[in-house]
């Protein structure tokens, strides 16, 4: 489905979504249209999602990042439907995921400061119940991206 070629195209554009197609074209030895068509093939079957820009946390003042560990009070769809829902409604939840183990969910939240923190640990807990949730403050990021590798496309 995807060459070497679209690899690198890929790995081009995770980098900076600005590059034009010629840049892309040049540096993975194409002409301007067959690298279009690859790139445009790319959009079309749902592969690139989005180009989006990157925010810098601090510049945008929400540089603190703290997990939370979660564990579900029962595992039913109900409950899940509403914690997705309740996901949805705060934007400083910026990932959560479903884990296997003895914590059922880990979510992210960037916030500016612990007090905002507390605002919204306490608007998660007043409208879900969970069995247990609990805090870890990132203290340094030692790794962040966004690009995926691409060598098992």
């Amino acid at each position: 489905m995807f060459d070497e070629i679209d690899r690198k195209i890929v790995d081009l554009l995770q980098r900076d979504s600005d590059k034009t197609v010629t840049e892309i074209a040049d540096a993975v030895g194409l002409s301007h249209t067959p690298c279009w068509r690859r790139i445009k093939r790319m959009e079309e079957m749902g592969f690139i999602r989005n180009r989006v820009a990157l925010i810098d946390r601090k510049m945008a003042n929400v540089p603190m990042t703290i997990f939370i560990a979660i564990k579900a009070p029962r595992h039913t769809a109900d409950w899940l439907d509403a914690f997705r829902e309740q996901l949805r409604g705060i934007p400083e939840i910026t990932e959560a995921y479903r884990l296997t183990g003895d914590t059922d969910y880990l979510v992210r939240v960037v916030v500016p400061d612990i007090e905002v923190y507390d605002q919204v640990y306490k608007t998660m807990i007043s409208r879900l119940e969970f069995s247990d949730i609990s805090s870890s403050i990132a203290m340094e990021e030692l790794k962040f991206t966004t690009a995926l590798p691409t060598k098992y496309m």
